[in-house]
């Protein structure tokens, strides 16, 4: 049992590996407060439900601004190629998805040099075929984001309650080995010393016959 749980940690880290390794596709919110003149990322990720199946999809991204009524077309990417078509947003606005595919599952994109006026709804539209071996089906998954312009980096709770929760984390695991590592440890030392006993006595044990026998002759 102690060996079974002290493989707990290799599986999850070789399980988590194999993640890693294979590519895995993590649908991932995107966040919602840039600070101007910074950079952002503007996040959108549609995960396929099945990867073995064959697609392609593109990306139209629409922007609506906080003191606008409508939104409009902001960016599109199909082919591998991307265009602006807000000019607000000319310069400075760059692809940032899935990249030497056309099977896009990663539409995100990048703000150069953030202003207020960028403030408002975003909206990243993806249209997907799938192709099946007699058959096509289009999907149509979309985000909205809604981003806040702020003067300075802000540190919200939930950032801080985040990284609390990584360092309660990372010491409750490492007192968790400590135990383990004591409990082992402990257990070893008794199947040492029990080694050590069932050694003397059988030392004591051939002694003695030895000694009757020479008592014997």
């Amino acid at each position: 049992m102690p060996a079974t749980r002290a493989l707990v940690p290799l599986v999850l880290l070789m399980a988590l590996q194999v993640l890693v390794c294979s590519g895995a596709c993590v649908e991932v919110d995107s966040g919602t407060e840039a600070v101007a003149n910074l950079g952002f990322k503007l996040g959108c990720i549609s995960c396929k439900m099945r990867g073995e199946v064959k697609a392609t999809a593109s990306v139209t991204w629409f922007f609506q601004a906080s003191d606008d009524d409508v939104s409009s077309e902001l960016y599109t990417y199909a082919e591998r190629e991307g265009k602006v078509m807000d000019p607000r947003f000319y310069g400075r606005l760059h692809w940032n998805g899935s990249k030497n595919t056309e099977d896009l599952q990663d539409g995100s994109i990048y703000i150069l040099n953030v202003t207020f006026n960028d403030t408002g709804t975003y909206q990243c539209n993806f249209r997907r075929m799938l192709i099946y071996s007699n058959s096509k089906y289009e999907t149509n998954p979309n985000k909205t984001i809604t981003l806040k312009v702020v003067p300075r980096v802000t540190r919200g709770m939930a950032s801080i309650m985040s990284e609390v929760m990584m360092y309660v984390s990372i010491i409750g695991l490492q007192l968790w080995l400590l135990v383990e590592m004591i409990y082992c440890y402990r257990k070893i030392s008794a199947a040492g010393e029990e080694a050590l006993r069932e050694s003397a006595a059988e030392y004591l044990a051939v002694e003695s016959e030895s000694k009757e026998v020479e008592v014997a002759e």
